[in-house]
């Protein structure tokens, strides 16, 4: 069986873990939280990072740091996780969503303006496959009507825009380290604060509403209660993992771009004949090998092929369902049509690409989508 994706070991994940324990301290914000964050912002240049136990969580810490209240309007893209909506339905903002670019599945920027009102507080935004959106046009629109920006950069880690690194360009990026991201940790995420009026209050939040972070750090005799917040820091346990693959980045990138453009380069011969749409990758943008995906010519087509594949032990999958349609949220949507978003979900195919995959896997993959468009 060729799985979609599979986690694994690289570096010193084990020895780190036990070496947490002997420090004695695997709850949060030990040395190795301390050691990804540094390495994040060091490398990236983001202001500040810090752990969160997941990229949901760190989605809606932005919602609180934005003081997001019911009334208030996010923008959103249908096209995209849950949690992505969420974070902000949760403080009772109305979500309104935004239609996807059909060459790369970002946000369509053409008419996002369209949908900024008065109330508008912020503007999500997702680099999908680790693509940039077009951060020029959103940029100016962001300063134009003095709102935020959220990058939720979960499939972006190590994605570049014109040389910038994705999570440098809002106000708050989001990551994600679930196991089916490029590095992992099992569940983990982390939020980039690029805005130092907010430094304070992010540590305030991410520990439960207190100020217990400077009271570790002795700038205070005693912590309180002081603002809202929740437990989003994750354990020492998983910032040992995370810090263990931190160190392989180049590896794990270097081997998950060469898998990206083998697929590319072995399948366009098919693009060619109009069998089925490869990604695009605009000008100034970069690949991170995060996901490859296929667009197929109907959804009869990606159903006959995802099950050919499985046929095969090959586990190929499809990705968002558009959040505007949802059972949750099609009432507070109304009948607004996003066609871009409504007919491309039915197309894509993600397919399988993980660090320890073996070149006879890529090989038989490809043999079988070869084998399965001559029967089609």
């Amino acid at each position: 069986m060729i799985k979609f994706n599979k986690p694994f070991i690289i570096g010193h994940e084990l020895e780190y873990i036990r070496e947490a324990v002997e420090n004695g301290k695997i709850s949060g914000d030990g040395i190795f939280s301390k050691k990804c964050q540094q390495f994040l912002e060091e490398r990236y240049g983001y202001k500040k990072v810090l752990l969160t136990t997941s990229c949901t969580d760190a989605l809606e810490m932005t919602s609180i740091l934005m003081d997001i209240q019911p009334g208030d309007e996010v923008i959103v893209p249908s096209f995209a996780f849950v949690s992505t909506a969420n974070a902000y339905v949760l403080r009772g903002a109305k979500i309104i969503f935004a239609d996807i670019d059909p060459r790369t599945f970002n946000i369509e920027v053409k008419d996002l303006e369209k949908l900024i009102t008065k109330k508008t507080k912020a503007i999500v935004i997702i680099h999908y496959a680790g693509i940039a959106c077009k951060m020029e046009e959103i940029m100016a629109l962001v300063k134009k009507h003095k709102i935020f920006l959220v990058e939720d950069a979960a499939l972006a880690l190590n994605s570049y825009y014109k040389d910038k690194p994705l999570g440098t360009f809002g106000h708050f990026a989001t990551f994600s380290f679930h196991e089916t991201k490029n590095l992992i940790s099992g569940e983990g995420g982390a939020l980039v604060i690029n805005d130092k009026k907010y430094f304070e209050r992010a540590e305030i939040i991410r520990e439960k509403g207190t100020n217990r972070t400077k009271f570790f750090r002795k700038e205070i005799n005693k912590y309180e209660w002081i603002d809202l917040g929740s437990s989003f820091l994750p354990s020492e346990i998983i910032a040992a993992f995370l810090y263990a693959q931190l160190e392989n980045l180049e590896k794990i990138q270097k081997k998950r771009v060469l898998l990206w453009e083998r697929y590319y380069n072995e399948l366009i011969s098919l693009e060619q004949k109009g069998k089925l749409r490869l990604p695009v990758i605009p000008e100034g943008t970069t690949v991170n090998g995060q996901l490859f995906y296929m667009l197929c010519n109907s959804a009869k087509e990606r159903e006959q092929l995802t099950e050919f594949l499985k046929a095969k032990d090959i586990i190929a999958v499809f990705h968002y369902l558009p959040l505007h349609q949802s059972p949750f949220y099609k009432s507070v949507h109304g009948k607004r049509k996003l066609p871009e978003t409504e007919k491309y979900h039915k197309l894509l195919l993600r397919l399988p690409l993980y660090y320890p995959m073996e070149k006879e896997e890529q090989d038989f993959i490809i043999k079988c989508i070869f084998d399965f468009y001559k029967k089609n």
